[in-house]
């Protein structure tokens, strides 16, 4: 599988970055240098973190404040919002109407701020998506490509399972909010599910905090999707597990009714440096024993999958695809689903009568 399986636009449109932190040097920027997209300019409030990263990646222009960004951009330029999510909607006031905009996920901070935004979006013809870039991932790209296929027959089974130790002091702006993992990890997973079985009828969940992690709400959480009779949805995340590699665990599993597909997102895995990522998948054929075979992907979730939610915005800006898979609209469907979620959490199982 190669990033050549993505769909390019024939005009490159220049970007213009607003945010220049670690998910930018980490992901977006390798990924438009790998991509060969043209970053114009990138602005930050923190101006040092900003010329820096310039410097890093050879962008010429550093603006000096938002308004600079905006007023000078190239009149064909995507604007790449990559700020906390609670300055979402102060930066789209500030752009021009009828724009294309890529906005980092989560989609603001709750539902409320999520309709917010979409009805901004929606007021200021903004041609926009959320950068929920794990659909783009290269594995999960080859496991649709299977599926599309038929090669595991009808999906009834999806499981994602991450248990790991994550490094949440690198996100500061996580410390002291009121939500975390669904909202701004999980988030991602449940966009996947979505994305492969549609929108579910329910949701039910629990998060919890980690009790060596006082500064941050829930860590770990457990999340099941309501698909009817015939169809598991599950994601169980664990970012305290410090006790070594061993017994780490990071991996999307789709069964059908005729195969299954496990893959291991191996940046996860002693982040941010990451471990190899793995993809098998098991094809049932008649009169034979299950066997499971390797397929090798090229590239990784970061960076690669970034080149996928801007290509497709740029190929839907310029006419040549007519979907916009990531939209400001299905996203937030997304941000339903994570809010029922909170929700589901906050009102407890049930109770059990003991008796």
């Amino acid at each position: 599988m190669s990033l050549l399986t993505l769909t390019f636009p024939e005009m490159r449109r220049p970007i213009v970055l607003i945010g220049a932190g670690g998910i930018v040097r980490d992901a977006h920027l390798p990924a438009y240098r790998k991509a060969g997209f043209t970053v114009a300019s990138i602005f930050d409030a923190n101006q040092e973190r900003a010329r820096s990263t310039a410097q890093s990646f050879g962008i010429a222009r550093v603006p000096a404040s938002l308004e600079d960004a905006v007023n000078n951009a190239p009149p064909d330029a995507i604007f790449d919002v990559a700020t906390p999510p609670s300055a979402f909607l102060e930066v789209l006031k500030h752009l021009p109407e009828g724009r294309g905009v890529l906005i980092q996920k989560p989609m603001g901070e709750c539902l409320a701020q999520a309709r917010q935004i979409r009805d901004l979006c929606r007021a200021k013809k903004l041609t926009a998506a959320i950068n929920f870039q794990l659909r783009y991932a290269p594995a999960v790209r080859a496991a649709r490509n299977l599926i599309a296929e038929g090669r595991i027959g009808q999906l009834h089974d999806m499981e994602i399972r991450v248990s790991v130790y994550t490094p949440w002091h690198l996100w500061t702006f996580l410390e002291g909010i009121p939500r975390v993992e669904i909202l701004h990890h999980s988030v991602h997973y449940l966009d996947l599910l979505r994305s492969f079985l549609g929108d579910p009828r329910s949701v039910y969940a629990k998060t919890v905090k980690h009790p060596e992690m006082p500064k941050l709400a829930s860590t770990r959480s457990n999340v099941i999707l309501d698909y009817g009779d015939t169809v598991r949805a599950n994601v169980e995340t664990n970012h305290g597990h410090e006790y070594g590699l061993r017994h780490q665990e990071s991996y999307v599993k789709w069964e059908g009714t005729s195969g299954a597909i496990k893959t291991r997102l191996g940046l996860l895995m002693d982040y941010p440096k990451g471990v190899p990522d793995e993809f098998e998948y098991c094809i049932l054929e008649s009169g034979k024993s299950p066997e499971w075979k390797p397929l090798e992907i090229e590239g990784s979730w970061f960076p690669d999958a970034f080149i996928g939610t801007m290509a497709d915005l740029m190929c839907f800006l310029e006419g040549s695809t007519r979907e916009l898979p990531g939209s400001v609209e299905d996203a937030y469907k997304t941000m339903a689903v994570v809010e029922a979620a909170y929700e589901s959490n906050d009102a407890g199982g049930t109770k059990v009568a003991y008796d």
